[in-house]
């Protein structure tokens, strides 16, 4: 079975989709692997490495494209491309699939099997395949470096000859997988850290890493059978807001890491909140590339609004290349293993299994994914 793999074209992506290490992975069960020339450079990766780790290399993307049984990337690939693909083969990378209709459709109309990485389910056995936790856990830690170089204090307590430094007060909202990681790595820095969700199943995780977890009666909340937050009503937005800008309003920095799958990033930093924080405090917003969590934040750019600085700037794991293409290739690769018959050689798409069910987006000419499939009035 012939697995290739294209250079990623997405303006600014540093990431790859597969690293050498995973290319041996997948030669050792029995694969054909091709890439295309230059795959590697902008995450270090030379294509010796590629070589010796027994994948070949092609400079012609079509060809990759047309000629690959199952064909990996990292961000979608354009209409045009879908095009390229041969009939009955499999594509395997983000998608969007909420947002992306037309590409959707277009798998389907092109008769191949499309699998969204985004709809891996979260469950225990899928765990090592989860592309989007593995992320979000480098982005958790890339904001809170780029929080301390735009801050104009430092994070830990200093005890000097010239007096006491006290540790900056960093506020995360959002305590999902980059929460977590924002609130272990600001601790690490020696910052003293507070963290809400408005689940409040997470107070005990946000406590286990030497957090506090900010209370606030909203009423009922909760989170969905994947694990996110189910959004708030009006009144309970309202509620929430007002009790979290006391606390914006004490912190030299807030990060924010609240997302709805598939939908629109909520506002959690309303201008008013803004208002009420200090000048040179800082604000990263790591649901950006959603809309963002922060009122008047601007994509893929740091600016200042009234002396605080609000850093949108976009795929924050892709700034550190090396390790969030190592994470994403062995997501791939897990998934790949867990359906490759040994025997044949090759990967089979088990319809009944539970994972191929959550995360099969498009096959034999049509849309099969329950989520996506429009329901009847």
């Amino acid at each position: 079975m012939k697995i290739t793999v294209t250079r990623e074209l997405y303006p600014g992506e540093t990431r790859v989709s597969l690293t050498p290490e995973a290319v041996a992975r997948l030669v050792k069960l029995g694969a054909e692997v091709e890439v295309e020339a230059g795959i590697g450079i902008t995450a270090g990766i030379a294509e010796p490495a590629y070589v010796k780790a027994g994948a070949t290399i092609s400079s012609d993307r079509k060809h990759l494209l047309n000629s690959g049984d199952i064909v990996l990337g990292l961000r979608k690939p354009t209409l045009e491309e879908v095009e390229s693909l041969k009939r009955d083969s499999i594509h395997i990378s983000l998608l969007d699939p909420f947002n992306e209709k037309e590409l959707i459709q277009k798998f389907a109309d092109c008769g191949v099997s499309a699998i969204s990485l985004e709809l891996i389910p979260r469950t225990t056995r899928a765990q090592k395949m989860d592309e989007l936790s593995s992320q979000a856990n480098l982005a958790g830690y890339e904001a809170v470096i780029l929080a301390a170089r735009y801050c104009n204090k430092i994070f830990p307590m200093m005890t000097t000859a010239a007096g006491t430094i006290l540790p900056s007060k960093v506020f995360v909202i959002g305590v999902g997988v980059a929460g977590l990681q924002a609130i272990a790595t600001a601790k690490r820095l020696g910052a003293r850290v507070t963290a809400y969700d408005m689940r409040p199943v997470v107070e005990e995780q946000v406590k286990s890493l030497g957090a506090q977890f900010l209370k606030i009666d909203v009423g009922e909340t909760g989170q969905t059978k994947d694990g996110y937050a189910k959004p708030l009503t009006e009144q309970q937005i309202l509620q929430q807001r007002a009790a979290m800008t006391k606390t914006c309003a004490e912190s030299d920095v807030v990060i924010c890491a609240a997302q709805v799958f598939g939908r629109k990033a909520p506002i959690l930093l309303t201008a008013e909140m803004l208002d009420a924080m200090k000048p040179g405090s800082v604000v990263v917003d790591l649901a950006v590339e959603t809309g963002g969590n922060v009122a008047g934040v601007v994509f893929n750019e740091v600016t200042e609004r009234k002396g605080v600085t609000i850093v949108g700037l976009e795929n924050l794991a892709g700034r550190v290349p090396v390790h969030a293409s190592q994470v994403f290739a062995a997501n791939l690769v897990a998934l790949i293993e867990e359906f490759w018959d040994k025997t044949a050689k090759k990967f089979v798409l088990k319809l009944d299994d539970e994972i191929i069910k959550g995360c099969l987006v498009t096959h034999g000419g049509k849309i099969v994914n329950e989520k996506l499939i429009a329901k009847p009035a």
